[in-house]
């Protein structure tokens, strides 16, 4: 019975995650499975891993051989990197403090990178965030300005209105006027 680890697939459609699984090669995709050893949720930034290395690692040492996908999360999570250190000390190249040591080196530098990604995805979400605030406030700035300008505009047409009645009242009386100060005149020669 030839054994494969891989994914299976779970979740709706267009947001999937996968269980990594040790299934034999003819069963389906989604079907029987051995034994499931973690899961895998590339829906996130970075994608989320969770993995009973020791377990992958005896799977590997009895045998079961990896997918494409699966390999690559096994080599993320320093499964493989295990496999050949422990090859080596059967060998007797190195002692087991030293795989231990160069595992942990390994380690420790993966975690560094994977550090430095998260805190380099928040400030980039903080940068945006900086940067879409600047954005609103010059926007908002913008419509104060043109708000300002709107109701100026408003107020000189309210003046230039007021002006132009107070001129049409003042022709009026002008012109009531004249004729007021012309009916006497034309009484005091009637007599």
């Amino acid at each position: 019975m030839a054994v494969k680890i891989r994914l299976q697939r779970h979740g709706k459609k267009n947001f999937a995650f996968f269980h990594i699984v040790v299934a034999d090669s003819r069963a389906p995709r989604d079907g029987r499975f051995i034994e499931q050893i973690g899961s895998y949720n590339p829906n996130t930034n970075p994608a989320t891993i969770i993995l009973d290395a020791d377990k992958a690692l005896a799977w590997l040492n009895v045998g079961a051989q990896p997918t494409l996908t699966a390999r690559r999360i096994l080599s993320y999570e320093g499964v493989l990197l295990r496999k050949h250190l422990q090859g080596g000390v059967a060998k007797g190249a190195l002692t087991q403090e030293q795989a231990d040591a160069k595992f942990a080196a390994w380690k420790a530098a993966q975690d560094a990178k994977i550090g430095s990604k998260i805190s380099g995805l928040k400030n980039e979400a903080i940068e945006k965030a900086k940067a879409a605030k600047a954005a609103e406030a010059k926007v908002n700035e913008a419509r104060a300005e043109a708000l300002a300008k709107k109701k100026a505009e408003a107020e000189e047409a309210a003046r230039v209105a007021e002006a132009e009645e107070a001129a049409a009242e003042e022709a009026a009386v002008e012109a009531e006027a004249p004729a007021v100060e012309e009916a006497p005149a034309a009484e005091e020669s009637a007599e």
